[in-house]
């Protein structure tokens, strides 16, 4: 006999209950099946004394069986109530006893109604590509500093932002020479912020062959504890200045990237396409984002909480491992956990309702990956990457290829919710969040 309750969202408890003369039953079917192979002293192989045969696996008998009782009555609670759990039961039972009624509950999440129905006629906006010339310059301007050349600071003037220092300098603490604090001929460029804050802005103003002491404390979150926070000073000398000499805009520097340009203009001409891919691609994937929360907004699907706390999990861990290998620091990752949290809750809770939808759609639509949808991507990809194709297939094993299959899903989806959407083109600075 089985009872279902619903509980607050989407929590419900089934409860069970075992008449004593099955508990008895499958107690004695245990006991049997021991019985058949048990070895004791003074029996032969299958006839120790089912008295015996209690008395020695009494407590392994009871945990088999609550096990069998509850996995056969779950099951079958579950096909009479017609629920369909998201999540592991969390089971509750008191004792058992072979010769009485056994009872237990079991709570769980089920899967939330979806019906994705409103899915026409989505309201969204998409930016204008627009490649202006400042975004041109950016690029050669970043060409030209990355073939520049360093040539000496020949004019008679200070160190400035920008300047390469050839500089001797010691540290001390308390009076003490710093242990790894000292460094001859070093070279730091000037607005780096390479060192400790205030070091660098101590050698602006500085003359070649000039001497002096910075006096500054390290921070209080520096890697090593010992002198965290504590003061330091610097005894500095600048033995030299060094400069960037940036190559000209022309047609040499065209051919110093690329041997194919035969002038700047060719040079120009690719900074404009990869400029004009890259924004293409973030355009259509912001539009991709939108399109997947208009269809949130217009089907408000419940988020099982189990599912909430197991995506926000996977979430925080990207996105701490990302901002880790940009040089964040534990505090840091501390402060910005705590003030982005409600925007780390929004995003898994639009993860797994999207999800939620596309699956919904795809099965509306009947949407799915078929095989020359495989073959098209393991091509992307082997071109993409330089590796020849059947590598990209061997790497797509069971667990890789049902990710695959998702995500070939999702872009057939999208794409169906792009064309049935109203699609206003408006300029990037005046788009709405």
């Amino acid at each position: 006999m089985s009872n279902l309750e619903k509980l607050d969202g989407l929590n419900r408890k089934i409860s069970v209950n075992i008449p004593a003369d099955d508990v008895s039953k499958a107690f004695e079917e245990a006991y049997q099946s021991i019985k058949k192979n048990a070895k004791a002293p003074g029996f032969r192989e299958g006839k120790v004394p089912l008295t015996k045969i209690k008395s020695m696996y009494k407590d392994q008998v009871k945990q088999d069986v609550i096990q069998d009782l509850i996995n056969k009555s779950y099951g079958m609670a579950l096909q009479k109530h017609e629920v369909n759990p998201i999540d592991y039961p969390k089971i509750d039972f008191d004792s058992i006893d072979e010769n009485k009624d056994f009872a237990f509950t079991a709570t769980f999440e089920v899967r939330p109604h979806v019906d994705a129905s409103n899915f026409e006629g989505l309201q969204i906006e998409k930016e204008k590509i627009n490649i202006d010339q400042t975004k041109i310059d950016e690029v050669l301007t970043n060409m030209q500093n990355h073939h520049a050349e360093e040539v000496p600071v020949m004019e008679d003037r200070p160190a400035k932002d920008g300047d390469t220092a050839i500089i001797d300098f010691e540290g001390y603490v308390n009076n003490e020479p710093l242990e790894n604090g000292s460094s001859k001929d070093f070279r730091l460029e000037l607005g780096s912020n390479s060192f400790i804050p205030g070091f660098e802005d101590g050698i602006l103003g500085m003359a070649i062959d000039g001497e002096k002491s910075i006096d500054l404390s390290f921070p209080e979150e520096y890697h090593e504890k010992s002198i965290a926070g504590k003061p330091v000073t610097f005894k500095v000398k600048l033995n030299k200045l060094v400069k960037k000499q940036l190559p000209e805009l022309n047609d040499d520097l065209a051919k110093i990237i690329d041997e194919s340009f035969s002038s700047f203009d060719d040079l120009k001409q690719r900074i404009t396409a990869d400029l004009t891919r890259d924004e293409n691609q973030r355009i259509e994937g912001n539009l991709k984002n939108d399109i997947l929360k208009a269809l949130v907004k217009a089907n408000p699907v419940e988020v099982p909480t189990s599912l909430m706390q197991e995506q926000k999990k996977k979430l925080v861990e990207d996105t701490k491992n990302r901002l880790k290998q940009q040089g964040f620091s534990d505090k840091d990752w501390e402060d910005y956990q705590q003030k982005w949290d409600g925007d780390l809750n929004e995003t898994a809770a639009f993860m797994i309702q999207s999800s939620f939808l596309i699956d919904d759609l795809a099965n509306k639509l009947s949407i799915k990956a078929e095989a020359t949808d495989f073959d098209q991507k393991y091509n992307e990809f082997a071109q993409s990457m330089n590796i020849d194709i059947e590598t990209i297939k061997g790497f797509y094993k069971e667990d890789q290829k049902n990710q695959l299959a998702y995500q070939i899903v999702e872009e057939k989806v999208v794409k169906h919710l792009l064309g049935k959407a109203k699609v206003t083109e408006i300029a990037a600075q005046v788009k709405k969040d």
